[in-house]
Order: structure tokens, then sequence, then C-alpha cells
């Protein structure tokens, strides 16, 4: 038997379609994009390229649904890296939250021994950050860029967006968001929120597949960020320096098209099965292995104690129990995969009064079974009771 409980790393399975995707251009196609004599296998590259940014920029409501301005990178990781060094200046003030993850709070780290300054706004217990906490620290620090995270890899809980968004308007201080978590799963539309960039990884709630992610811009707060790498581009190649003009900017080199492949199948396949359906089954699975995990002994529960304001991401300790073994456990014994530790965010850890012991971490996703929530909870249980 084998459980798969752990779809906030990555989600597994994919629709069958993003695998075939895959194969097909590597076997069928494979031509580099905008590097070849226009021949039709060139053309299709093109096409599949030029596909998956309009599928970006309609899912996301990019700005005029303009797909140049839907920029691919390797992951979330990448993205928040491109829009955080290429802004952020010496003496630039960033307000950030208490519940980030590494991939936004190294790179911030990174950059406040170059002279930025860095603001925490505090999140409560559960891990959200209230409107009023926010607002008061906008106002306190007076930021010139504010990053958040829409949804907490550790334990579910789901920002505000709309109120925090709107305080951000209101101050004229660029907005972005980490959707790691959220895309593909909640509904966003960036430009009704008005952020200025929205980061985006291919491989959780999109169900594409690893090593492929992205950034949507605000046009206007594109233009004031500078490109991260240099270099070829298959465009422009009279110039010895970067082009400015999008989607270029951003795209040195040779981008993963395997992986722009399969996500653009995995983008088709959501929009064909839509996200309030994605939403709804998880919200399913979530309820049903929320109840379970309260009605064990000893259970130390971190976040929302309801599916209200929270994914399907659920972060437990159990008394007298250390989670890594407990992890162990259920992978040698009953086949089930979960995820114990920090989660590459100390900070939310912290924030959640988990650290530095972290906490098993179960999600489970769309293809999961109710059968397998039912069976994680048993295995769970027989391992309290022994």
């Amino acid at each position: 038997m084998s459980i798969y409980m752990n779809n906030g790393a990555t989600t597994w399975p994919k629709p069958e379609c993003v695998a075939r995707a895959m194969y097909d251009f590597l076997t069928g196609g494979g031509a580099n994009v905008a590097r070849g004599s226009a021949s039709k296998r060139d053309l299709k590259s093109m096409d599949t390229v030029l596909s998956c940014r309009e599928e970006l920029v309609s899912l996301f409501g990019g700005w005029d649904d303009d797909p140049r301005y839907a920029t691919f990178t390797a992951n979330v990781t990448e993205s928040i890296n491109v829009v955080l060094k290429g802004f952020l200046k010496p003496g630039m003030t960033v307000l950030a939250s208490s519940m980030e993850h590494n991939a936004v709070l190294r790179p911030l780290r990174r950059l406040e021994t170059r002279g930025v300054r860095l603001e925490i706004a505090a999140c409560d217990e559960e891990g959200f950050l209230r409107p009023d906490v926010f607002a008061e620290a906008l106002s306190r620090t007076r930021p010139d860029l504010v990053i958040l995270s829409h949804a907490s890899n550790v334990c579910g809980t789901v920002q505000d967006l709309p109120a925090l968004s709107a305080i951000c308007r209101e101050g004229g201080v660029p907005f972005v968001a980490d959707c790691a978590q959220t895309a593909g799963i909640l509904p966003l539309n960036m430009t009704e929120l008005g952020l200025a960039a929205l980061c985006f990884t291919g491989h959780k709630g999109l169900l594409g597949p690893q090593g492929i992610g992205g950034i949507v811009w605000n046009p206007e707060f594109a233009q004031k960020v500078e490109w991260f790498v240099e270099g070829g581009t298959g465009s422009f190649s009279h110039l010895e320096f970067q082009p400015d003009a999008m989607p270029d900017k951003f795209e040195a080199g040779t981008p993963n098209l395997p992986g722009i492949a399969g996500l653009l199948a995995a983008l088709s396949w959501l929009r064909e099965t839509g996200i309030d359906a994605v939403r709804a089954r998880e919200e399913l699975l979530g309820a049903r292995l929320l109840t379970g995990l309260l009605s064990l002994p000893g259970v130390r529960l971190s976040g929302r104690r309801t599916m209200e304001g929270r994914l399907p991401v659920f972060a437990a300790n159990f008394e007298g129990r250390d989670n890594g073994l407990v992890a162990g456990r259920l992978s040698e014994e009953f086949g089930i995969e979960t995820r114990p530790g920090l989660h590459c965010a100390p900070l939310a850890h912290k924030t959640l009064g988990t650290f530095p012991g972290g906490a098993l971490r179960l999600s489970p996703g769309y293809f999961t079974a109710e059968e397998d929530v039912d069976s994680t909870l048993s295995a769970l249980r027989a391992i309290l009771d022994s």
C-alpha cells in the first residue's frame, strides 16, 4: 500500500495529460524557441510557449490579458528572487509577514546585508495576518514594497488577500503575492486585486511538472524591476545589452520547454475541470482529515481548527511523540508519505509556537481517495496507541 499525503510539497499524481504532453514535445517536436528557421517544429514550440502564457494571464486575471507579462522561471523561489532583487535597492524598506517561507525570507535577509530594511508584520497564533495589524504596520514602516504569502505551507492558513491588497492600494505601496500554495486552488485575479506581481509555481496546485514556475506582472511594475539574468533571448540579437521588451527582459537563455508543455496541459485540464471543482474536492477531503485529526489523543493542531480560511494542509504534533519518528513509522509500517520538521519556514513555526521541533504535515490533494484519508487516520491512531 502507498498513500501520498504530501501535496503541500508537490501534488501527485498529475493528470495523465501532463506527462503525455511532455513526452510528445520531446519526441515529436523539441525545437528550441525563437532560435531556428521558422520551420514547423520551431513554430510548434513558439505556439506552445505563447499558448501557455495566454492560459496563465487568463487564469490569474493578468493586465489586459497581455501574454507578454507572463514570465517563465524555474519555480516560485526564482520568481520571488527576480522580483525582490530586481526591485529593492539600498535604503528601501520591505514589509513581509511572520508566516513567510524561506523562499521569501532568505532573499530578504540577504538584501538586509545590502542596505535594505526588512520589517515583519506579526501574524496571530493561527498564522493569520489581521488586516488592522497589517494596516498599522504599513503606516508605521512606510515600506517601498510589500510581499506576502497568500497561504501558509505549514498550517494552511489563508490570508485575506482582498483586504490586504486594498490597504496597499490605499497606501500606494506595490504588493507582491507569493501564491505557491494557492495558485490553481483558490480563484486569483491580480487586476482586481491590484497586485504588482503574482509569483507561482507549476508543480503544486496547478498540477504541472517540477522545474517550471513564473510571474504575472503589472506592466508598470515590471518596468521598474531590473532583470536578474542576462544572455540570449532569441530576439534583438543585434543588441549587446539585455532588451527591455517583455517577455524577453526576464527570460535569458533556453527555457524549460518540456516543462512549459506540461504546464500548458495542466492548465488546460484545470480550466476544463474548474478551480471551483478542485477546491470543493479538496475541502471535502480536508474536512474529513481535520475531523479525524481532532479526535486523536494528545493531538496539537496548528492553525485554524475548521476548514474556513484554510487549505487542506495540516500541521500536527502529538503529546510525548517526536513528529519525525511518527512520520518515519507512517512511511515504514504503513506506506504513508508525509513531511515532518520545519518545512523551510522557521519563522512560521516560531509564530505558531512549534519551533524548533516543527510539526508533522499532512496534505491531501485533488486525487486523494477518501479511503486514503481514513487509512491515514487509522495508522496514526495505531501508532499513538502503541
